[in-house]
């Protein structure tokens, strides 16, 4: 069965930074719109960033955008975000996840994703 699977995640402190890394296998990403969520205690879960299958168009909720970064690398079926400037709030279990795609992307907010990871944890915290 396809799977998600995230890493990079720790203990970090304010204005610090991490990156997290998520690889797939079983399945190839070239055709997958592919994006990030968290959820942090007492919270719904939320949009993060999503980056199109080509990686050239991309996504961020307002409140991470200008501090983190979306990429893949198909090649190596891997999908980071890198994460800057980080805050307390930023604190979660962060998700990458997958749909199937023609190509085309319009926005994180359009799709439903398919394929879960089990979640890499974050915290900000001096």
């Amino acid at each position: 069965q396809p799977q998600l699977v995230e890493s990079g995640g720790g203990l970090v402190q304010p204005g610090g930074s991490l990156r997290l890394s998520c690889v797939a296998s079983g399945f190839t990403l070239d055709y997958y719109v592919i994006g990030w969520f968290r959820q942090a205690p007492g919270k719904e879960r939320e949009g993060v960033s999503c980056i199109s299958s080509s990686g050239h168009s991309t996504d961020y909720s307002n409140s991470v955008k200008g501090r983190f970064t979306i990429s893949r690398d198909n090649a190596k079926n891997t999908v980071h975000l890198q994460m800057n400037s980080l805050k307390p709030d930023d604190t979660a279990v962060y998700y990458c996840a997958a749909t199937l795609t023609d190509g085309s992307y319009y926005g994180c907010a359009h799709y439903r994703m398919d394929n879960w990871g089990r979640g890499a944890l974050v915290t900000v915290s001096s």
